[in-house]
């Protein structure tokens, strides 16, 4: 067992999180627990709840690592040099990429939150703030007309229905799509949204 003085705080941290995304990743989210986290890295629970307030607040440690994942690896493949709406395509296409190749991890971002007994912290919504600024930044050269404010709205409405066809593909419910790949639909949700957000005024 690992004694307290053998790494700092910041480096048991990091070992926690570490081996709570393996844990995740390999056993499931219902076998992340405190016990087997500190048991992965060779420390107590007690100095685990040194590091952390509890078990949620390591789960949204966790998360906030998922998303700084998540927006480097959309960032990877949206294509800079592509039209604003082929980039939202490749963005899409990237997000439900992502969701099939880390289905556990993507999985926790929406099963913790409601374990969260208070307002999401300030650097949690920055790093999802991060994901956002993606489809914000291919939003707005098409919508000029538009405010900042109605880009950020319009942003978070799109991704929500993407979440959507990502939704079907994870829970094997794409006989609801009408025989249309998750691309597909994402094609036409996305043509048919920026159809009626880029006329209105």
């Amino acid at each position: 067992m690992a004694r307290r003085s053998d790494h700092s705080r910041d480096e048991i941290k990091e070992m926690a999180l570490a081996a709570a995304a393996t844990i995740v990743e390999q056993e499931g989210s219902k076998k992340l627990t405190a016990r087997n986290v500190a048991t992965a890295i060779g420390y107590t629970v007690g100095t685990l709840y040194l590091v952390f307030k509890n078990l949620d607040d390591m789960v949204l440690h966790l998360n906030a690592h998922t998303l700084d994942d998540l927006h480097d690896w959309l960032q990877e493949r949206r294509d800079t040099g592509a039209a604003p709406q082929q980039q939202l395509q490749a963005l899409a296409e990237a997000y439900i990429d992502y969701a099939v190749s880390h289905t556990a991890r993507w999985n926790l971002l929406f099963e913790s939150v409601a374990g969260v007994d208070s307002e999401l912290p300030d650097w949690y919504l920055q790093r999802l703030g991060k994901v956002f600024g993606l489809i914000e930044a291919a939003l707005a050269p098409l919508v000029d007309h538009q405010g900042q404010e109605a880009i950020v709205q319009a942003a978070r409405v799109l991704w929500a229905s993407v979440h959507g066809i990502c939704t079907l593909k994870i829970r094997h419910r794409l006989d609801l799509a009408g025989g249309q790949s998750t691309g597909e639909m994402a094609a036409m949700l996305i043509n048919n949204f920026l159809a009626g957000f880029t006329a209105s005024k």
